[in-house]
């Protein structure tokens, strides 16, 4: 039998969008995950459609939430070049740390592959993927994944280089 993908969404949107509201707390999220939820379902014919939904949703929440960490962590890391570059008042040690941090954060970009840098510091420097996607001859449609990789890979060399410096010193 062919599920009604219709009916199952007509009956079961309004109580995703809520459970989905309490994991991100934000109603426009919330809304965007729950289409993309049964977006990645219309083409199954599941015994408990409602189920399948529900299992699909959670992993996107469970997929936001790394993706906002890996975020935070790599904006932390961008940030902290930004902060060495504009400070004009602060002490020599003080100084001394932000440079060694921004040293950091520059060997673990030189571990990213040519591509992945130069995607992450265009993305970084504001450009949207149509701009990056002609910038780098890369499609528009694999952006988000490469960016996202580069990202991860970034957060992981300078974790890395952070224990290795932690140890040695």
């Amino acid at each position: 039998m062919k599920t009604d993908w219709a009916a199952v969404y007509r009956a079961t949107y309004p109580e995703l969008v809520r459970y989905l509201l309490w994991s991100v707390r934000d109603e426009d999220k919330a809304c965007d995950l729950a289409q993309e939820a049964f977006a990645r379902v219309l083409d199954r014919d599941p015994d408990n459609a409602r189920a399948l939904v529900f299992t699909v949703a959670s992993n996107l929440v469970k997929d936001e939430a790394r993706t906002v960490v890996r975020r935070k962590r790599h904006l932390a890391l961008l940030k902290v070049e930004a902060d060495v570059t504009q400070e004009t008042t602060t002490s020599p040690v003080e100084h001394a740390a932000r440079t060694e941090q921004v040293q950091r954060l520059r060997r673990a970009l030189d571990t990213l592959s040519e591509r992945d840098r130069e995607v992450l510091l265009l993305w970084d420097a504001g450009l949207n993927y149509v701009e990056i996607a002609e910038q780098t001859g890369l499609a528009k449609s694999a952006l988000g994944t490469t960016i996202a990789r580069a990202k991860k890979k970034l957060v992981e060399a300078h974790e890395a280089l952070e224990a290795n410096d932690a140890a040695l010193g």
